[in-house]
């Protein structure tokens, strides 16, 4: 029975639920168990004879068969192909999904004698990534001939996916139980600031400390200090004798309990204060509560007589001091983790209320590490900025703090014990320091900058609910691009006419696989709603290039920026395309909706996106889900060749998106992210200039939309070029809006017309220049 009926009578089909990742590692004990148990699920789950786990040894370059369901147990250990060997070789190698039928008669077919594989007529092999690196490979084999579609083999790469992920916890944990040795009293992983490359502090000539720290994120605050205590809570936490071990083992089971509760919580607040990737943390934490390995550590030493509170207190600390001494940075900080679920399950066993961080009042906060649960539990309003010891860049708290737009610095050496609660503080997140109860000279010059960013800040604010018109009144329409749900209130704030951008492909990175029609349209809901009437252009899925999903196996190129991205890859995989079209269409009707689609080179890709629009229609309508039927659908006007096809494209479709990032680099075979070149990358090059005229010429006669997405409008120079050439929709950055809608009320459409026409004729970029700052210095 193939996939498509067995999703009809199987609701459980993948590996995608919290409960099934659960129960897989609720019923192991060590890693070969939990392989073991994955490829006896998932040969139950695909209907197949056969799914092994290939996984690279120590040295990467080895696969190793570690667990099949269906072989000879005994070839587990034995197989073993160097990357590039054999069929499933190969797939690592290529980083690629292979499907063969009748494998045998591939010349590249690697034979191992006593495995028993020559009676399977069917070969898929699917790669396993950790954070975009090889881990493995998954393969299923059938008896009988099989041709597995599209649709089973999407299905069956979200359940590698998720495989990848319950491998890697389980290696992790594997790790730890290796690494430790048996100690009374293990002592924690030293301070990050005491260890090498910390930031110096340092004492001004007048006496004024400094501390110096790391960017986190960028910004300047003045205020009192917060300090939040760093311990554990087990300071307090002895060893106890004669304790009733049934009862022990009771309240250890209601803390798990309530804990797991308070997590899911905690996940689904910080889901609806910011996006689903800063949440995505807390459904780590659930697995690590529920984790079979943790819990029967903590049963072991309850049965051996200690508290409960005394074994929670013996089995974190030992995990910290195993995070302590691996040599992968990014593992060291999921110390952070095991030490956040530490201090929550000792508030549940202890009958504390769960969460320390009550604030007083609005201040600077400091603090050693500021945990997930802190930044979750804690009230935003009140962090004016962040002060943070240890130098973890991809701690969990300071992503946050970055979505939240919070100043921050990290490795802050010594900020603990320098800084005394309420103390005055300047945090210039600009240059990397902190003024420690400043002098008046000090705090005299950052009042004045203070005020003066203040004052045009108010300034500003003035334009936010005016349209954006020029003198001669001509209107002109300013949008926001946007990628997660935490720019909603950026863009709102700064006065955005709707969205022009919205990129998708954000809330696809934050997530283990590809996220649900459901999901989808929830979120795009969401948006649209948000604007209250105002238009939302979404942009389909738009990855390759620079853009990665660590669940979908991408093959090396050597020029990503020219080889298979964006459209390309959607429609080479229409099932995960037409999903996204139908949650777009779901959610239309809450709100004026635009449909676009990245990357248009020729006739054909817009045409086969049209007619997946259509299938996707009659989908939604044979299901009897409501959808907007009439949805204008644009173009992404970001190659050369879609230049050139402008005037056929303009039949195709409603209207023009102009991505000037792209299409600059393209045009100018010059790529802005290389420092080499970066000179070369210039937005008012003569051959930019034309091409955007042409382009404006052919939505003008063709009366169709054009709004152009990109920071090319945010300089004031290039701002009054387009406006001449005759674009008057623009989608960029909500910051820069209320600077835009400043300028453009003093300047006069008629005279920028006049001067377009000027350097159209020009040769050089730096004549247009010239020109250009000539034209707008009255108004600077």
């Amino acid at each position: 029975m193939g996939f498509k009926n067995l999703k009809k009578s199987d609701k459980r089909l993948g590996l995608s639920t919290l409960q099934d990742i659960s129960t897989i590692i609720l019923q192991s004990h060590h890693l070969n168990e939990t392989l073991e148990n994955i490829v006896t699920l998932v040969a139950e789950r695909a209907h197949s004879e056969v799914c092994s786990l290939y996984l690279l040894d120590d040295n990467s370059d080895t696969l190793v068969l570690r667990a099949t369901c269906g072989l000879a147990p005994e070839s587990v250990g034995r197989v073993k192909l160097k990357i590039g060997e054999g069929l499933t070789g190969l797939a690592a190698q290529q980083r690629s999904i292979l499907s063969i039928e009748e494998p045998q008669s591939d010349p590249r077919y690697r034979y191992f004698a006593g495995t028993g594989e020559e009676q399977f007529h069917s070969f898929l092999a699917i790669p396993l990534f950790d954070r975009n690196e090889p881990l493995g490979v998954m393969v299923i084999q059938t008896l009988e001939r099989r041709v597995f579609t599209e649709e089973e083999t999407s299905t069956l790469s979200t359940i590698a996916f998720q495989v990848s992920s319950i491998v890697v916890n389980a290696r992790l944990l594997d790790t730890i139980d290796r690494q430790q040795e048996p100690s009374e009293h293990p002592s924690l992983p030293a301070a990050e600031g005491s260890q090498p490359g910390s930031f110096r502090n340092s004492t001004t000539p007048g006496g004024q400390t400094v501390l110096r720290g790391k960017v986190a994120y960028p910004g300047v605050i003045v205020g009192p200090a917060n300090l939040i205590n760093d311990e554990l809570g087990f300071s307090d936490v002895h060893a106890e004798y004669d304790v009733n071990i049934e009862q022990e083992l009771a309240r250890l089971d209601e803390a798990l309990r309530k804990t797991r509760i308070a997590t899911l919580y905690l996940e689904k607040r910080v889901a609806e204060r910011l996006t689903q990737a800063d949440a995505a943390i807390f459904h780590t934490h659930l697995m690590i509560l529920e984790d079979r390995g943790f819990i029967e550590k903590l049963h072991e030493l309850i049965d051996e007589g200690h508290s409960a509170p005394y074994a929670l207190k013996k089995v974190i600390r030992n995990y910290l001091e195993a995070f302590g001494k691996m040599e992968d940075a990014y593992l060291r900080e999921r110390a952070a983790d095991m030490e956040d679920i530490g201090r929550r399950l000792l508030s549940h066993l202890l009958g504390q209320k769960s969460g320390r961080l009550h604030l007083q009042h609005t201040g600077i906060l400091v603090a050693h590490r500021l945990l997930p649960s802190d930044m979750a539990s804690i009230d935003h309003d009140k962090i004016s900025g962040l002060i943070i010891e240890s130098n973890e860049t991809n701690a969990h708290s300071v992503i946050m703090a970055k979505a939240l737009g919070i100043p921050a610095l990290i490795g802050v050496q010594g900020a603990m014990a320098r800084i005394e609660p309420g103390a005055e503080l300047i945090l210039d997140a600009n240059s990397g320091c902190v003024f420690l109860n400043p002098n008046a000279t000090i705090l005299d010059e950052y009042f004045r900058l203070e005020f003066d960013l203040t004052q045009e800040k108010e300034r500003l604010n003035t334009f936010r609910d005016k349209p954006a018109l020029t003198q001669d009144g001509q209107r002109i329409q300013l949008r926001a691009n946007i990628g997660l749900l935490s720019d909603i209130e950026i863009a709102k704030r700064n006065g955005a006419e709707g969205v022009g951008l919205y990129r998708t492909e954000f809330p696809y990175m934050a997530r283990s696989n590809f996220p649900n029609r459901d999901d989808q349209y929830q979120l795009y809901r969401k948006v649209i709603e948000e604007f209250s009437g105002a238009p939302v252009t979404i942009r389909t899925l738009d990855i390759g290039g620079d853009k990665a999903l660590p669940y979908f196996n991408h093959p090396k190129e050597d020029n990503p920026f020219m080889g298979w991205r964006s459209i390309r890859i959607s429609l080479d995989h229409k099932d995960v395309f037409q999903t996204q079209i139908e949650a777009i269409l779901m959610a239309g009707v809450h709100g004026p909706t635009r449909l676009l689609f990245p990357l248009i080179s020729n006739i054909e890709e817009i045409r086969a996106c049209r007619k997946l629009v259509v299938k996707a229609m009659a989908h939604l309508q044979e299901e009897k889900i409501e959808f907007l039927g009439d949805i204008p659908i644009g173009a992404m006007i970001e190659v050369p060749a879609a230049l050139r096809l402008a005037p056929h494209l303009a039949n195709e479709v409603d209207f023009f998106a102009l991505g000037t990032n792209d299409l600059i680099q393209y045009l100018l075979a010059a790529d802005r992210s290389n420092s080499l070149v970066q000179s070369y990358y210039d937005p008012l090059h003569p051959a930019v200039l034309g091409a955007l005229a042409d382009l404006a010429n052919v939505a003008r006669n063709k009366k169709i939309d054009l709004c152009l997405c990109g920071e090319m409008s945010s300089d004031n120079n290039c701002l009054y070029a387009l406006i001449g050439l005759g674009i008057d929709q623009f989608s960029l950055s909500a910051p820069y809006i209320p600077h835009m809608k400043d300028f453009i009320s003093k300047i006069s459409r008629e005279e920028a017309q006049g001067v377009a026409a000027e350097i159209l004729q020009m040769s050089s970029s730096k004549d247009i220049r010239k020109r250009l700052a000539r034209a707008i210095k009255k108004f600077s």
